[in-house]
C-alpha cells in the first residue's frame, strides 16, 4: 500500500489555514461514499468512516477533519462541481476541490457546443481549469474540425483530441496531472471517461458500447471515486450526466458568454431586449457576422433556467427549514411531556 503526505493528497494554506491548533482531529480527504459510509486517505492509512448529520453534504474530494471513525468537520472547499439535482433542482454536489475539469466528448454526434458551455460554467463556478478532451478521433473525417469547433466556442477553452485507447497520446494530459492536482472528468456515458481513466490510473474498470443511431452510451462509472494517478496526481471519474441543469451559477454563464456580457453594455437602452429596439449592439454585431444568432439564443435560455432552477432551490431549501423547523418543535414538545 502506498501513502501519501498532505501535499501529494492536494493539501495547501486554503485548507491549512481553517484549522485551529488546538482542534481535535486530522485532515483526510474523501476517496469514496457509499450513502452514509466514507473512505478517506490520510497520510498514514486508508480510513473508514462515518459522519453526523451536523457535519452536512460531502463530495467525492472533499478535505475533513477526523478522529479515526468519525469526520469530525468539512473544510471549506475550494470549489464544488455540481449541477441542480433533477427533480428538486437543489444543487447536487458532484466532486470538490478540483483543479481541472475535464469535459469529455467525442468526435461524432455527442458533440454539442450548448452542452459544453453549460459544462464550461460548471468549471467556473467551481473555480475548476476547464479542458475539453474530444475523444475517438477515428470517428471523424478529419477530427480538427471538432478542434475548431470547440476553439469557436470560448477562448477560455483548451482542447485536445486524444486517442482514450492510446496509452502515449493519453499521456498529453500529464500537464493536468502533477503531484498534489486534482483532475475530475466528465461528460455523457460513452464519450471514453472510463477507457481515459484505466489508461491514466492503470485500472482495468468495464467500459460500454455506443448505440449507433444516436452516439449515446451506457452507464460504466456507476459511482464517483477518486483515484491516484501514477507518476502523481489524482482523478476523478463521475457517471455519465444525461442532463445538466445548473443552478447559483449566473456570474458562470455570464463569464462564459463574456463576448456578449460586454456587447449589452453598448447597447443604446439599458433595458435593451436584443431583439428590434434601435441601437442594440448585440443585433449589430449579429448583422456583421461578429456573433452568431444561436449562441445569442443560447446565452437567453441559460439565464432564464438558471434563474428558474436558482429561485426553486431557494424555495425549496426554504420549505425543508421549515418543516425541519416543525420537526424540532415537535421532538422538544415530545421531550417535556415525557419528563
Amino acid at each position: 500500500m502506498t501513502f501519501h503526505d498532505l501535499t501529494a493528497l492536494g493539501w495547501s494554506d486554503h485548507f491549512a489555514d481553517q484549522i485551529d491548533q488546538a482542534e481535535a482531529g486530522a485532515p483526510a480527504r474523501i476517496t469514496d461514499i457509499h450513502r452514509d459510509r466514507f473512505t478517506a486517505l490520510s497520510p498514514d492509512r486508508p480510513l473508514a468512516l462515518i459522519a453526523s448529520e451536523s457535519v452536512g453534504p460531502m463530495a467525492v474530494g472533499d478535505w475533513v477533519l477526523q478522529d479515526g471513525l468519525r469526520i469530525l468537520r468539512r473544510l471549506t472547499p475550494t470549489g464544488e462541481i455540481r449541477r441542480a439535482a433533477p427533480h428538486t433542482l437543489l444543487p447536487q454536489m458532484i466532486a470538490s476541490n478540483v483543479d481541472t475539469l475535464g469535459i469529455v466528448t467525442s468526435c461524432n454526434n455527442d458533440f454539442n457546443p450548448a452542452r459544453i458551455e453549460r459544462y464550461l460554467a460548471m468549471a467556473i463556478s467551481a473555480n475548476a481549469a476547464p479542458l475539453l478532451i474530444l475523444t475517438k478521433p477515428d470517428l471523424a473525417e478529419d477530427p480538427r474540425d471538432f478542434l475548431r469547433q470547440a476553439e469557436r466556442i470560448s477562448p477560455l477553452i483548451v482542447a485536445l483530441v486524444i486517442n482514450a485507447k492510446n496509452a502515449e497520446d493519453v499521456q498529453r494530459l500529464s500537464p493536468w496531472c502533477g503531484p498534489g492536482k486534482t483532475l475530475a472528468l466528465t461528460g455523457s456515458s460513452g464519450v471514453g471517461k472510463t477507457t481515459l481513466r484505466n489508461a491514466l490510473t492503470g485500472e482495468a474498470e468495464e467500459t460500454g458500447d455506443i448505440r449507433e443511431d444516436d452516439a449515446k452510451g451506457r452507464h460504466t462509472t456507476r459511482a464517483r471515486a477518486m483515484r491516484p494517478i501514477p507518476g502523481g496526481g489524482w482523478l476523478i471519474d463521475t457517471p455519465g450526466i444525461r442532463e445538466l441543469a445548473l443552478t447559483d451559477a449566473a456570474e458562470a454563464i455570464d463569464t462564459v458568454f463574456a463576448d456578449l456580457s460586454d456587447l449589452v453594455t453598448h447597447c443604446r437602452f439599458s433595458d435593451c431586449s436584443h431583439e428590434t429596439e434601435p441601437g442594440c449592439a448585440v443585433q449589430a454585431a449579429i448583422a456583421s457576422g461578429a456573433i452568431d444568432a444561436a449562441r445569442l439564443e443560447r446565452w437567453r435560455k441559460l439565464q432564464r433556467e438558471e434563474s428558474h432552477n436558482s429561485a426553486s432551490a431557494a424555495l425549496a431549501r426554504s420549505r425543508d427549514r421549515v418543516r425541519q423547523k416543525v420537526y424540532n418543535s415537535g421532538k422538544k414538545r415530545g421531550r417535556q411531556k415525557r419528563s
